[in-house]
């Protein structure tokens, strides 16, 4: 496995997880503090939830792609008959 799609896999998605965490914990947080009702965090919150993890996979899937790219390339260096 390349160095640095092992890097990526070991540092940046960890973070990157981390990041969607402390992302949410805030938005929960001010939510709270704002005086949104239980129906909030039933609704709208597990929607911008889904969007800020599905963005997150979007952005992890756009990082690694050129290394999956070139670690699946086949080689078309056969000799001629």
């Amino acid at each position: 496995m390349k160095t640095s799609l092992l890097i990526k896999m070991v540092v940046v998605l960890p973070l990157l997880v981390f990041a969607d965490y402390l992302i949410m914990t805030v938005l929960g947080c001010t939510t709270c503090l704002l005086g949104f009702g239980d129906d909030f965090y039933c609704g709208p919150f597990c929607f911008v939830g889904k969007l800020i993890l599905g963005l997150s996979v979007i952005f992890f899937l756009f990082l690694i792609f050129q290394d999956l790219k070139t670690i699946y390339k086949t080689r078309k260096n056969g000799s001629s008959t």
